[in-house]
């Protein structure tokens, strides 16, 4: 690439993957983004790091797992661990740095040229007493799933005050090259939309999910926890499991339609402008009776959209297993930068440029779960952030995120190993819901051997290097590793 591009990065919170026409949903949700995808490279099996929001967004900004940045629980952004990231990387290389949205992050206002925010879920920057009427409304659904459509313009919309805060940060933009996060709350808790998008999708029309509440106890003691609890805070909560689908579809069009705003806003400078789209993590979306996020580390919270498009990109389908941890080191080659010391991900430069990524470097994908100590028991009801009475309650909790869990995905099978030593091998491609424990299956014995291995080379692997001393560990072209 002869000059560097602007770089416009798009991010949903608790975005599940396959979501979209354009991924193979049977509904039309975010026909934008499917378009955005067509021109660009579309990483089928993108990942995210962690399945909770700051931990997530860390790796994204560091270029590091979370047993390195050290942020483990969304209460510890302050103490993330690193060299350099992501804003560092693009202050160092000229370029003026905007933000609209939702942090959750070890970063401030004060490190961007531009800021509108904090937006959260339930709140934000409130301009207008429509505005601020809205956030009450919303604050009072308890993040819940709304039965009825909101009663509030489309402009009080979270997504729509957002997008107006980043359109308003490129009218200051300059001549520099800019970078320009505009990052949406949704289509996370609470769940809805106003008209048209509470119509939009029927529920009679929401496809079936994959497993319902009947499957919980075929799954570890983690979901069946945090079953119990959501049952006892909200009982018969999952009948309304169509709804709360048909709701998260319609904030995915609201989403897309800001997408289209936004670019339409950007007129010729598109053409200058590296787009990424990612979501921190996913969502159940009613899978096994659950909403939210919490327990396990399966496909619907693990894997998210995960496009790049723009100057320089080959358009294509790209199979090969990458991370959130790979977009600062891409966004380095892209730039012309330096890796910072500490970095973890690998560059996907080459793969935009439309490279075959490496087997032994892009076969296999790791990610982590867990903040640490000892898994608490099925029996266990510690001390919670919020009250075990009532109906209020955080899927993000001491005892679901107790211990520690470690993942790896290699071709169609995917291992996960917990503190306890506890394995569970699944096959993605029979078993998508991801039910059926292979790992004391005497025919998968090869597969869990070779998935073992794995694991343990990327345990390896992400072995942090920082702090540097007096040894200077070899790099490697891309930091590709293992090609």
């Amino acid at each position: 690439m002869s000059s560097r591009p602007n770089i416009l990065l798009l991010m949903t919170d608790q975005q599940r993957a396959g979501f979209t026409a354009g991924s193979g949903f049977g509904l039309d949700t975010m026909p934008c983004l499917d378009r955005i995808a067509a021109r660009g490279a579309s990483f089928e099996r993108g990942y995210t790091s962690y399945p909770a929001c700051v931990p997530a967004r860390t790796s994204l900004l560091t270029g590091r797992f979370p047993t390195a940045h050290r942020v483990r629980q969304n209460s510890t952004a302050e103490h993330a661990y690193y060299s350099d990231d992501l804003l560092d990387v693009l202050r160092a290389s000229g370029y003026s740095l905007h933000f609209a949205g939702k942090p959750h992050m070890h970063r401030t206002a004060e490190d961007f040229d531009t800021f509108h925010g904090p937006f959260m879920h339930e709140n934000g920057p409130a301009a207008s007493s429509i505005e601020a009427e809205f956030d009450r409304w919303l604050h009072g659904l308890d993040h819940g799933v709304a039965a009825e459509p909101t009663p509030y313009p489309l402009e009080a919309q979270l997504p729509y005050r957002i997008v107006s805060g980043a359109l308003d940060a490129l009218s200051t933009a300059g001549e520099d090259p800019f970078f320009l996060w505009v990052s949406f709350p949704e289509p996370h808790n609470p769940y809805q939309v106003p008209e048209p998008y509470f119509s939009l999708f029927a529920e009679a029309d929401v496809p079936d999910r994959l497993a319902g509440p009947e499957a919980i106890p075929q799954l570890g003691w983690r979901y069946r926890w945090l079953h119990k609890l959501m049952a006892e805070k909200r009982p018969g909560y999952d009948e309304a499991w169509r709804r709360y689908r048909a709701n998260y579809l319609g904030m995915l069009r609201l989403i897309d339609d800001q997408l289209e705003r936004l670019l339409t806003g950007l007129g010729d400078r598109l053409d200058d402008t590296i787009v990424v789209f990612v979501s921190d993590h996913g969502d159940y979306v009613g899978e096994y009776g659950l909403q939210r996020k919490g327990a396990g580390m399966p496909d619907a919270l693990m894997r998210i959209p995960f496009v790049i498009s723009g100057p320089g990109v080959e358009a294509g389908r790209r199979q090969e297993l990458v991370s959130l941890v790979d977009l600062l080191p891409t966004v380095c080659e892209l730039v012309g930068a330096d890796f910072p010391a500490g970095v973890q991900g690998r560059s996907l430069a080459p793969l935009l440029a439309g490279e075959s990524g490496p087997a032994a470097e892009f076969g296999s994908l790791y990610a982590e779960l867990g903040y640490g100590g000892v898994s608490y028991d099925e029996q266990d009801r510690p001390e919670l952030h919020f009250p075990y009475e009532g109906s209020t309650y955080d899927e993000l909790n001491s005892v679901t995120q107790s211990g520690g869990e470690r993942m790896v995905v290699s071709r169609h099978h995917k291992l996960i190993v917990d503190d306890r030593g506890q394995r569970r091998l699944f096959d993605l491609r029979a078993d998508p819901a991801e039910l059926v424990d292979l790992s004391d299956d005497p025919a998968h014995q090869d597969v869990l051997d070779a998935l073992q291995a794995t694991l343990l080379r990327w345990l390896i692997r992400v072995a942090d290097d920082l702090p540097v001393g007096a040894y200077v560990p070899k790099t490697t072209m891309h930091n590709w590793r293992w090609a």
